[in-house]
């Protein structure tokens, strides 16, 4: 078979302009408030009403604590903006991923394989499930990719990649429940990194404690399940878990992924061709126009809750990818298909495609974040334009594009965030909060937020 050679940007170049697409996505993110989406605005108001962490989930406090601190200092401070104070909250959210992945990109840039992988995490992992961005496995999942882009390309001399790997080690340690997987991976590619070379002791313990942090993790997140094995909401989530499919953002690199693999372990020679150029180059423009599938088929939307519901096979993914990170680099006697991966023009073209993968993914984001930005101002013009309570289904709720963004028992909590006077109008849904219940009974009261408003 001819070898295909097309004109591509350097993987260093892809790396710098995919980590300024992830910035401007966290400050577009962050100026249209959306880690209020869901969760987010429950977790705001009880930020503020309460003066105190949000961590009721104990296994999850690390990356509540990092998240939330920025908010309650300028709670502290006096002020009382909550335009402004959604604004860092977002900020908060968004920012911690984005800089760990950033950080990744950067540490594997001059290695084409590896990077290609971290794209396929960035495109595939973060971008589509990351519109739930309060929920803790976004933070947990950027940093644990981190971590093995360290434990891979560390010389195991250094003390300040131990340092890192640790403090990546204690963020994790109660962080989310997927690490009951991840944890144990990242602690073995820790100790083979930690063998394979040098290292003073003081060196060496500090990439033992990091190994032994996200054991930790693990244990931290065995405890958990088996605690809440039989909680009605933990029962609801492993009831939808395979629901991961409605997810188009996800399914669609999902599937490109599953092509590209299947075909290249059959035959490894078919990914030095056309093959996966024609492949993900047809997968990353049905990405980009997935917005308007809709047009054509209405029932194929991008469904923003259904990034909370993908999280799960998004976590065995990572897991997937991060493995084959770690046999990239350790394996002396790859399989055909690793050793026709490593060949300059293909790891070159693979970068290229999954880049361009990445920047077809920011459409959807782009296009839902402006959708919710509509959402958020609509809302508040009834709040503002009410008094007392305004029953949920007296509005559209199911009209496009508000059902995308709908959760009865936030209402409230969204409806007071955005008022000018909070206590003067409520949003509240007609429901017993029993069907559909709150994790964290708290989230489902009405918020107070004296003194606060939406200035602006």
């Amino acid at each position: 078979m001819a070898r295909l050679t097309v004109p591509t940007m350097s993987p260093v170049a892809v790396a710098r302009t995919v980590a300024v697409l992830l910035w401007a996505l966290a400050l577009h993110n962050t100026l249209t408030c959306r880690g209020l989406f869901w969760d987010g605005s429950s977790f705001l108001v009880n930020l503020l009403d309460h003066g105190r962490f949000h961590d009721f989930y104990a296994a999850r406090a690390h990356v509540d604590w990092v998240t939330q601190a920025p908010v309650l200092l300028l709670a502290e401070w006096g002020v009382r903006d909550t335009r402004m104070l959604a604004m860092v909250y977002s900020a908060a959210l968004f920012a911690l991923p984005t800089a760990f992945y950033h950080f990744a990109l950067v540490r594997v840039r001059r290695d084409p394989v590896l990077l290609a992988a971290v794209l396929a995490i960035v495109a595939a992992v973060y971008l589509p499930t990351s519109f739930f961005i309060v929920g803790e496995y976004n933070v947990a999942f950027a940093c644990i990719t981190a971590a093995m882009a360290v434990a891979l390309t560390t010389d195991g001399t250094g003390r300040r990649d131990a340092a890192l790997l640790l403090a990546f080690g204690l963020l994790c340690l109660r962080s989310y429940e997927a690490t009951i997987y991840l944890g144990p991976l990242l602690a073995a590619a820790i100790l083979w990194a930690t063998r394979r070379s040098g290292g003073d002791p003081a060196t060496k313990l500090l990439c033992y404690l990091a190994a032994l942090s996200f054991v930790g993790a693990a244990l931290v997140s065995a405890v958990t399940i088996f605690d809440y094995w039989d909680h009605p909401h933990f029962m609801k989530v492993r009831s939808t878990s395979v629901d991961f499919w409605r997810n188009i953002q996800f399914a669609i690199p999902l599937a490109g992924f599953l092509i590209c693999a299947i075909a290249g372990f059959r035959r490894p020679a078919w990914l030095e061709g056309r093959g996966p150029l024609v492949v993900m180059g047809v997968i990353a423009v049905l990405l980009a126009l997935s917005p308007w599938w809709r047009l054509v088929h209405g029932p194929s939307i991008l469904y923003p809750p259904s990034h909370y519901v993908a999280r799960q096979a998004a976590g065995m993914l990572l897991a997937a990818l991060l493995v084959g990170m770690w046999l990239q680099v350790a394996r002396r006697d790859p399989p055909r298909i690793f050793a026709v991966v490593r060949q300059p023009a293909v790891a070159r073209r693979m970068v290229l495609l999954l880049g361009a993968l990445t920047v077809a993914g920011a459409v959807p984001d782009i296009v839902l974040t402006r959708l919710w930005s509509g959402y958020v101002e609509r809302l508040r013009v009834v709040v503002d334009g009410s008094k007392g309570m305004v029953r949920a289904e007296t509005l559209p709720l199911h009209d496009w594009p508000n059902k995308l963004f709908f959760q009865d028992w936030s209402y409230p909590a969204l409806s007071a965030v955005v008022s000018r006077s909070p206590g003067q109008s409520y949003v509240v849904s007609d429901q017993d909060y029993l069907s559909n219940p709150p994790f964290e009974p708290a989230c489902g009261l009405l918020p107070k937020l004296k003194g606060y408003g939406w200035r602006g």
